[in-house]
């Protein structure tokens, strides 16, 4: 956004910021999401059992944090044959928490 939009943010885009936000609060907030979140950034690309073999938790427990992620739009999924493969997807979510940042930054200074 241009220099000149950003002097002018007020606590409203804040706020609808915050409100878009949320899901990526909630999915970041856990340290087991966190745990696959990283994993995922070493190993590119996962099925839930290779997942689950490397953070030891179940399947239906790795199943229920990849939909959070998958949710909160940290995550991408892709079926080959019977298998879902799931990357890690920073470009969308990053750029939201920076708008956020840099919102706060001029509206709440």
């Amino acid at each position: 956004m241009s220099k000149a939009a950003k002097q002018h943010w007020t606590l409203k885009d804040v706020k609808k910021s915050l409100d878009r936000c949320a899901p990526l609060f909630h999915a970041l907030g856990d340290v087991n999401r966190q745990a696959i979140l990283l994993l995922l950034a070493e190993f590119d690309r996962l099925n839930v059992s290779e997942i689950s073999e490397r953070v030891s938790f179940s399947r239906p427990t790795v199943s229920h944090h990849l939909k959070v992620l998958k949710e909160a739009g940290l995550i991408a999924v892709e079926k080959e044959s019977r298998e879902n493969y799931y990357t890690l997807v920073w470009d969308e979510p990053i750029g939201q928490l920076k708008t956020l940042i840099e919102q706060a930054e001029v509206a709440c200074s």
